[in-house]
């Protein structure tokens, strides 16, 4: 059977190191039954992942060539790849139950995967996946580092993130130019916002899209409630802000 070829435009870097892909399967610790990986491309996780026959495991691949090799070497997954662009899926008609998501993200898309999943953050309530490691410590980052952004203040909103382990880049075909790394991001049902889901996304990004500046000035088209207007948080950078400060001004803010 002949190799897929890894196609650049696709972002494609195919790990090639077993035991990489077991400990990356074995990272999923979730009861959930429904379990989707994205971008399997020769099934390197997937082999793994058909050996837990207490999932409903399905597949989804762009790549055409990626179809026809899984289908050829996996037949007893053939009716569930799903041979389309993970950002176009619907989850929600897919899925009436929880579902955990897996994968060897393409890197070209990988912010995006994430904000998908946050869109369905009340159906995804697992991800283990590999990403850039920059991406990855984005993620994770804590409030006062410079990787701290968008990404990281809107999942941690929701979710508890995992660093896990890093990943050479001699472990795939080709090997990118960067290091890369797994993340693990659960759903905790006891975060929950305490304002308004899309002001809060607005503000957050509002702030993160001036970075240098502080609140006061990068905020300033809000209104806020009079005497929150001299609060000391209006002195910070978006970086130094916990999501329960985002909320807090949130909160404070006067809706037209």
């Amino acid at each position: 059977m002949k190799d897929v070829k890894p196609k650049k435009y696709l972002g494609q870097h195919f790990l090639c190191e077993d035991g990489i892909a077991q400990r990356i399967v074995e990272s999923l610790k979730t009861p959930n039954r429904h379990v989707l990986e994205i971008g399997p491309g020769m099934g390197v996780l997937t082999k793994f992942l058909l050996q837990h026959h207490e999932y409903d495991f399905r597949v989804v691949e762009i790549d055409d060539e990626s179809v026809a090799y899984l289908q050829q070497k996996y037949p007893e997954l053939s009716d569930n790849i799903l041979a389309t662009d993970f950002l176009t899926l619907n989850l929600g008609t897919m899925y009436a139950e929880p579902v955990s998501i897996i994968g060897n993200f393409p890197y070209n898309i990988s912010s995006q995967i994430l904000f998908k999943i946050l869109e369905s953050k009340d159906l995804v309530t697992e991800t283990v996946g590999m990403f850039q490691k920059e991406v990855a410590e984005r993620v994770a980052s804590n409030p006062g580092n410079k990787q701290y952004g968008i990404l990281s203040v809107l999942l941690q909103a929701f979710y508890d993130i995992e660093y896990l382990f890093t990943v050479h880049e001699n472990s795939f075909n080709p090997p990118p130019k960067v290091k890369s790394a797994v993340i693990r991001i659960t759903r905790n049902p006891d975060k929950r916002l305490e304002c308004s889901e899309i002001l809060f996304k607005q503000v957050v990004k509002t702030a993160f899209n001036q970075r240098r500046k502080t609140l006061r000035n990068s905020l300033k088209t809000f209104r806020f409630n009079p005497e929150f207007v001299d609060n000391n948080i209006f002195t910070k950078r978006p970086e130094q802000l916990s999501v329960s400060e985002f909320q807090l001004i949130c909160k404070n803010i006067v809706e037209e």
